[in-house]
């Protein structure tokens, strides 16, 4: 496995993978791995014939108030995980090599950031677009993984490389989930032991959630009581919306998705799901 911090590195690997005709998958993370990471590795080395991964705490995500400087890292553990997983490229760059100049030029989310996380944290997704611009414009790869347990992420996504034609596949993983139900998180560390207990509550909250709207009834309610009764976090939302459009009264492919603050960790989830199943 390599690992480069510049892009000047990065383009002589691009340049040596592509004149080989070898196809690329590109993992974006901002470290500390866990085993959802992982498996967009293991979806990336199914389907392509190298990947690549970056690491990079994306300071344009971050609002103000937000975790940016406490944001968990721990490149050497990273790097030892990715090598074990297959990876054939590390791409760490520094902020300073990532945003050389400041940019004059912004990108906007439009709608699609109007609601679940956009809503309450303006400006998070113009900063993934930047970076995830950057990336596939620098890694060029074939296709780039995305974990479901970021569905808006995902959607804001797609829909950049539907409407501006990247020459790139989006695709779509599965979120990986503890044995209890709770959905991979780096943030999970900053769990108290008491709030890990009852942090599985959230998913637990979402199925029965889906089981009621599924049974056309109000799904939000119930789970509402049931995080406000279990749990000591602060509930942020809860919504059911179409998807990938995110869109209000769904009628066939939806999310139902929820944000809850504990004292150190924002944990998100959601399932997407089909209305007319059982």
């Amino acid at each position: 496995m390599q690992v480069v911090n510049t892009v000047l590195d990065l383009k002589e690997w691009i340049r040596s993978t592509k004149q080989s005709g070898q196809s690329i998958g590109l993992v974006p993370t901002m470290g500390f791995l866990h085993e959802g990471h992982l498996a967009l590795v293991e979806a990336a080395k199914a389907e392509t014939d190298v990947v690549a991964m970056s690491i990079f705490v994306n300071p344009a995500q971050f609002g103000p108030n937000e975790d940016f400087d406490r944001y968990p890292r721990d490149f050497e553990r990273d790097s030892m995980l990715a090598e074990k997983a297959g990876v054939d490229l590390i791409f760490a760059p520094s902020v300073e090599e990532m945003y050389p100049n400041e940019t004059q030029i912004t990108m906007g989310a439009g709608s699609l950031a109007n609601v679940l996380c956009g809503k309450s944290r303006p400006g998070h997704f113009d900063g993934v677009l930047k970076v995830v611009t950057k990336l596939f414009h620098l890694l060029q790869p074939d296709a780039a993984y995305f974990g479901q347990k970021d569905a808006q992420q995902m959607a804001i996504i797609e829909s950049l490389v539907r409407d501006f034609n990247f020459p790139l596949q989006i695709r779509r993983v599965e979120t990986v989930r503890e044995q209890d139900g709770l959905a991979k998180s780096s943030r999970n560390v900053y769990l108290s032991e008491a709030e890990r207990i009852e942090a599985p509550k959230l998913y637990e909250a979402l199925q029965r959630g889906v089981k009621d709207a599924r049974e056309g009834q109000d799904p939000i309610l119930e789970m509402i009581r049931l995080i406000e009764s279990e749990t000591s976090g602060t509930l942020d939302y809860i919504e059911l919306l179409s998807y990938p459009d995110l869109q209000q009264e769904p009628n066939a492919q939806a999310i139902l998705a929820l944000a809850v603050q504990f004292q150190k960790a924002r944990l998100i989830d959601n399932i997407i799901f089909n209305l007319k199943e059982n």
